[in-house]
């Protein structure tokens, strides 16, 4: 198997302990824990009471309202740090070669 060469031309992050990648990464050198009591469902009836989830999270900030309401929480985790590793790039889409853009690494078989 044969992978062609990746470049990562920008990052973007979505995570427990930062919404962008400069707040993740202050706060992992800072050493702060993205544990914390779980919000997203009921957790009464299990043993485990804490997780760590994204806070402070709105797609709608960044996503149309019509659009979030098809789409599954992870996939608006995914599309909003996409969007943010394609602003951090600097690359312009409207006069970029899209057919030279790929979102994942490709094999040749």
């Amino acid at each position: 198997m044969e992978l062609k060469r990746v470049v990562v031309t920008g990052l973007g992050a979505l995570t427990p302990v930062g919404n962008t990648v400069p707040e993740t990464w202050e706060n992992i050198k800072k050493g702060v824990s993205g544990a914390g009591p779980i919000t997203y469902f009921d957790a009464t009836n299990f043993k485990t009471q804490f997780a760590c989830e994204v806070k402070n999270f709105k797609a709608t900030d960044f996503i149309d309202r019509k659009e979030v309401r098809k789409m599954d929480l992870y996939e608006q985790f995914a599309v909003v740090a996409a969007m943010e590793a394609v602003k951090d790039s600097g690359m312009d889409l409207e006069t970029v070669d899209k057919n030279r853009i790929t979102l994942s690494p490709t094999r040749s078989t």
